[in-house]
């Protein structure tokens, strides 16, 4: 039985390179971003799924389409990628109450909705469910206290979940990227450095997931922080910080 595979926020950035090394691993790899129109990707095995993940109930019905699909071409889910994630940075007292919950909404509820609704299936199938965190998670983070502290939470249910469910065989694996080159920062009002060492590039956390997933039978990485050689970031020209989701 072939293995597949449920991403979230999979139309660019971290998450479109973690679907192709899935598709590149044999995966059939389920997409579910909001727009797909510039993902680029165009792969048999590749099936796109848009869907706001902010919207509760448009994601039910997502999930249950995609586990229909999945059991009519005789697949099994093995893994789970939690990486759909929005950042609003500033002073805390500058957020407004929609940005707030946009990141609660966005890097929180929807994981934990999505993991609650996908578990079972993940257990039979002894497989992995992967939260794409952040370096954010591990330490004080001004400018962005907000953001850290949804993906401190993130972080913190993996590690609970695992303690949960390690006894089925099934994994949780936390994963904590540095700053990424990617569209997040696009609006933001800092962006990574100039030297190529300052930064990761997506490819970077997609290689890590390669790695956890592909571990001997009893062994598990739970935990993977990624960070870059150099530590260098750069003030934009005053703009407004409403930076993309991805």
């Amino acid at each position: 039985m072939s293995k597949a595979a449920v991403v979230t926020g999979a139309s660019s950035g971290i998450g479109l390179h973690i679907a192709r090394a899935l598709l590149e691993m044999s995966y059939t790899v389920y997409g579910i971003a909001r727009d797909f129109g510039k993902s680029g990707l165009a792969d048999e095995k590749f099936l796109p799924f848009p869907c706001d993940v902010t919207d509760v109930a448009m994601l039910g019905e997502t999930v249950d389409n995609v586990r229909r699909t999945i059991r009519s071409r005789g697949e099994r889910l093995h893994v789970l990628v939690n990486n759909a994630g929005v950042g609003y940075f500033g002073p805390h007292e500058q957020l407004t109450a929609a940005q707030i919950a946009a990141m609660v909404d966005t890097n929180l509820k929807a994981p934990l909705i999505l993991t609650q609704r996908l578990l079972r299936d993940i257990k039979q199938s002894q497989g992995f469910i992967v939260n794409i965190s952040s370096v954010t998670a591990k330490k004080s983070s001004t400018h962005g206290c907000a953001y850290a502290a949804t993906k401190a939470a993130l972080t913190h249910f993996g590690v609970s979940l695992f303690d949960e469910i390690r006894k089925t065989g099934a994994k949780v694996i936390n994963i904590h990227p540095d700053m990424t080159r990617t569209p997040f920062y696009e609006r933001a009002d800092f962006r990574e450095g100039d030297d190529p060492l300052s930064f990761l590039a997506p490819e970077c956390v997609a290689d890590a997931v390669k790695t956890a997933l592909s571990q001997r039978e009893g062994t598990v990485i739970t935990d993977i922080t990624i960070r870059p050689q150099k530590h260098q970031i750069t003030r934009k020209a005053p703009s407004t910080p409403n930076p993309r989701p991805y």
